[in-house]
């Protein structure tokens, strides 16, 4: 198959990417201010209060998904589970997003957000998993960085409109209701972009003989695969890598508006900043994939930690609009390169029938990371009063999973050694 002749399947697959992405880019750019300023203004907190209890809410949502991980990849391993699983934590997502949309409460909106957060989470669980179903080795990381491309690009669309709606305020709308409509728009882009995806893909790779009682074989399989991870030396080390430097890439994510906001900058300008970000990230995804597979995966990966340890330390001396442009520019060529190469790789190491099982704990890794990075930055912020030094301390999460990489054979290393 020609690398530009996309099957059904992969096209469908990929779209999913724009489904979701609308709603992280509302997560990243929009909502925490938006939060932000009901809890400042109408509640009377502080602008520390308002970016720890971001970060709080953001690894709680991460915690309950890490610790549901495990489980719900061995059980999605059996013969028909897994889009059952995902359309769930899909449906459960966007019918929170589209509550956030009526109300003005601020611990609501926080309840709010933690719960989508679950369901997006939750989703992408499987979602990342069907990658083995859609498409061949030899075209995962195309197909993998082509999903995070799409969505950067196709997410922009949406983003757009609500971006216009909150600056220029038509129709009698105040800057508050803008931001309600413009996330009505966006989960509407969720559910439209979703349906080929629960249409076209289907699971084809699951495992033999898990009937019996679901809690106890599901524990079994886990211990089961807790000692292969031990025993294979590959897979463990590259989980533990990605478990530290996936962690400062979701921060960075979630928190750079909340961030931003903390230290004086405009929010307009962050949300346009962030829209350059996505346009970024679409060719460069796509161009990272093709030096990958000249100079293998791993370097590339290592090049784009490298670069995001530097963006910490940029962002403690953040002080102007133009250098939270700088940052915007810098994530937006090397956000979807990790993410989408990441994903790709660890596809290649692990085995496609208990691929489910295999992503459950790719994710936990993920998510527990997750966990502990806007933690960080929240104790940092509470206990200096300055979100600076929050953000600073994430580069030491960059440089552990930098050194741990190192030591990870590459995927045609490792296929060499096997042979």
């Amino acid at each position: 198959m020609k690398k530009w002749s996309l099957t059904k399947e992969e096209i469908s697959w990929s779209l999913y990417d724009v489904a979701n992405s609308a709603f992280i880019m509302m997560l990243t750019a929009m909502i925490p201010p938006y939060v932000a300023t009901i809890g400042q203004e109408l509640f009377g907190l502080s602008s520390a209060d308002t970016t720890s209890d971001w970060a709080f809410v953001q690894s709680g949502a991460t915690l309950v998904v890490a610790l549901l991980s495990p489980v719900l990849g061995v059980l999605a391993d059996r013969k028909g589970k897994k889009k059952i699983f995902f359309v769930s934590f899909f449906v459960f997502a966007l019918v929170m997003f589209f509550a956030m949309c009526f109300s003005d409460n601020y611990y609501f909106l926080l309840a709010v957000n933690l719960f989508a957060g679950i369901g997006y989470a939750g989703s992408n669980i499987f979602y990342d998993a069907f990658l083995i179903d859609v498409t061949d080795d030899e075209r995962m990381d195309f197909i993998s960085s082509l999903g995070y491309a799409l969505g950067y690009v196709g997410s922009c669309i949406p983003f757009i409109v609500s971006i216009l709606l909150y600056l220029f305020t038509p129709f009698g709308l105040n800057a508050m209701t803008a931001v309600k409509v413009g996330m009505f728009i966006n989960a509407v882009w969720w559910l439209v972009f979703t349906i080929p995806m629960l249409r076209n893909v289907s699971q084809k790779y699951y495992a033999q003989g898990r009937e019996g009682n679901v809690l106890i074989s599901s524990l079994k399989k886990i211990w089961g695969t807790v000692k292969k991870l031990i025993h294979n030396k590959v897979i463990g080390l590259f989980l533990l890598s990605y478990f530290f430097y996936i962690d400062g890439v979701d921060t960075i994510i979630k928190l750079s508006t909340t961030y931003g906001q903390s230290v004086g900058l405009e929010t307009n300008g962050m949300i346009v900043a962030l829209l350059v970000t996505q346009l970024v990230a679409f060719p460069a995804v796509l161009l990272f994939a093709k030096i990958a597979k000249r100079f293998s995966t791993k370097k590339v990966l290592l090049f784009s930690i490298a670069l995001y340890a530097g963006i910490c330390v940029f962002g403690y001396f953040l002080t102007t609009a133009w250098q939270f442009w700088v940052l915007a520019v810098a994530v937006g060529l090397v956000q979807g390169t990790v993410q989408a190469l990441s994903r790709s790789y660890f596809g290649k190491l692990i085995p496609k029938e208990n691929n489910n099982e295999y992503f459950g704990f790719y994710n936990i890794f993920g998510k527990y990371a997750t966990v502990i990075g806007p933690v960080l930055m929240g104790i940092f912020t509470r206990l200096t009063g300055n979100s600076r030094y929050g953000v600073l301390s994430i580069i030491l999460l960059f440089i552990a999973g930098f050194i741990t990489l190192l030591f990870v054979p590459s995927v045609q290393e490792d296929q060499a050694a096997k042979e």
